[in-house]
């Protein structure tokens, strides 16, 4: 494939990719924002509860990044059947998985919360937002292997469409429940609950139907969940590691304080929202990825038929779709990410006086907000190269690396945040300062490190 039809292809993915991957963080910032408005207890509840709900998603994150490596290089081989049987799978493996998540986080909400070091006030509005979102952890789940299966198809536009609705449905609910209903901050959780299994639901009939006009059974199987569940066991463990670091931060904010703490939901909202968007160039990349490594595998297993025994040339998978250089994808994916990240972490430095004030009206809390804003935007070129790294290994499915990179970059972080939460170099609003510089310079640069290594080898490519 040309060069600039690559660049036309990448972008023709990353874009509508990136509806579909800031839908939860969005759903984040709203929550943040109509919270914020209803006093500093209950955006520091919620910044508690929102941290623990995503870290319990994030940790089934493999449904999304597993089905894709395995759909993708199974259509890009001409096994089109084969890998909607895989998404198939993943669906039914994400259902069992959610349904388990939501009772165990309704039962242990407020042990959580109290390790978490939260008391009072701020534990009950925790626990409360908790425990209203518990019933659409399901549906969060089912939204990562769907759309999955998608990006295999080199489809992102599907998800693009239901994540772009769910935001609106999301605002129209949680201004009910909120304001209309006065449930408070457990009507944000309810809203957003009620968002996600609806977006599951609109994610799941195309795959489904899909599948049935290719004569793919819609019925569970044991040896296929079995399967799905192996592949993703790496990436549970990576995401593991990356759901620690998250997990310390917000322990170690905790212990500065309120207002330290309302401001870090306020800049890990925005981080959050800022990440995933460069991370959209990622998911294009670990799909294109995956589709050449199996015409790659395809091209091989063509070369040794014709070695057996020669036959006619016959069209497949590889022939209607433009084959694509491994190298090309990486490289020119790479460029993109890292000069989008140049250009968010600009604007994020520039809007840093005025974005916290969407969040809060506490002049406290802002002030807190400004400082480790501008932190976290002079890291964003390394978390953008960060995030392509982890989409290239991850559509080569070279999990089982990513597991022992993600133990390896806490080895330098998990310190850090021990000695903030003790009050050094320094407590309150400038401790937060240092607990960002630790997050986005130490951790992100040891991931950095790591996957630019291994991208660098051929090892992931066999």
């Amino acid at each position: 494939m040309p060069l600039r039809a690559l660049d036309r292809r990448i972008l023709s993915l990353a874009v509508p990719a990136l509806g579909a991957l800031v839908a939860e963080p969005l759903f984040v910032i709203i929550d943040s924002a109509m919270v914020g408005h209803l006093g500093a207890t209950s955006l520091a509840g919620l910044s508690l509860a929102s941290t623990v709900l995503t870290t319990v998603v994030g940790l089934f994150v493999f449904l999304a990044y597993a089905t894709t490596a395995t759909t993708s290089r199974l259509f890009g081989a001409g096994d089109r059947g084969g890998g909607l049987r895989a998404g198939v799978d993943g669906l039914w493996l994400a259902l069992l998985l959610g349904t388990a998540a939501a009772l165990l986080l309704w039962s242990l909400a407020p042990w959580v919360t109290g390790v978490l070091g939260a008391d009072g006030l701020v534990s009950r509005a925790s626990v409360a937002y908790l425990r209203a979102s518990a019933p659409g952890l399901p549906g969060m789940l089912v939204v990562f292997a769907a759309t999955g299966t998608l990006r295999g198809l080199l489809d992102t536009r599907t998800p693009f469409v239901v994540a772009t609705a769910g935001a609106v449905v999301n605002v129209v609910l949680n201004a009910t429940f909120l304001y209309a209903v006065g449930m408070g901050v457990a009507g944000s959780g309810l809203g957003t609950a009620i968002t996600q299994t609806l977006m599951a639901v609109a994610l799941t009939l195309p795959v489904a139907l899909t599948a049935r006009a290719e004569g793919v059974g819609l019925a569970p199987r044991r040896a296929g969940l079995g399967a799905s569940l192996g592949a993703g066991a790496p990436l549970l463990v990576r995401t593991l590691t990356l759901r620690a670091a998250i997990l310390a931060t917000v322990w170690a904010a905790t212990a500065l304080g309120e207002v330290p703490l309302a401001a870090h939901q306020v800049v890990i909202s925005l981080w959050t929202f800022t990440a995933f968007c460069l991370d959209a160039l990622a998911i294009a990349a670990q799909a294109l990825i995956g589709t050449a490594l199996g015409q790659a595998d395809a091209a091989a297993g063509g070369a040794r038929a014709q070695d057996a025994a020669p036959q006619p040339d016959a069209p497949g998978q590889a022939d209607q779709e433009p084959l694509l250089s491994i190298d090309a994808v990486l490289r020119r994916s790479l460029g993109w990410g890292v000069g989008t990240s140049v250009v968010t972490g600009l604007l994020l430095a520039v809007l840093s006086p005025w974005l916290p004030q969407l969040f809060t009206s506490d002049p406290q809390v802002v002030a807190a907000v400004v400082p480790a804003l501008l932190v976290t935007a002079t890291a964003l070129p390394v978390a953008g190269a960060v995030f392509l790294f982890d989409g290239v290994l991850m559509g080569a499915g070279d999990g089982v690396y990513l597991a022992r990179a993600g133990l390896i970059t806490l080895v330098p972080y998990l310190p850090l945040t021990v000695a903030v939460h003790s009050g050094w170099p320094s407590g309150g609003a400038p401790g937060l300062v240092w607990l960002w510089a630790a997050f986005a310079w130490v951790f992100m640069g040891a991931r950095v490190v790591t996957t630019g290594l291994r991208a660098r080898s051929d090892a992931w490519r066999h």
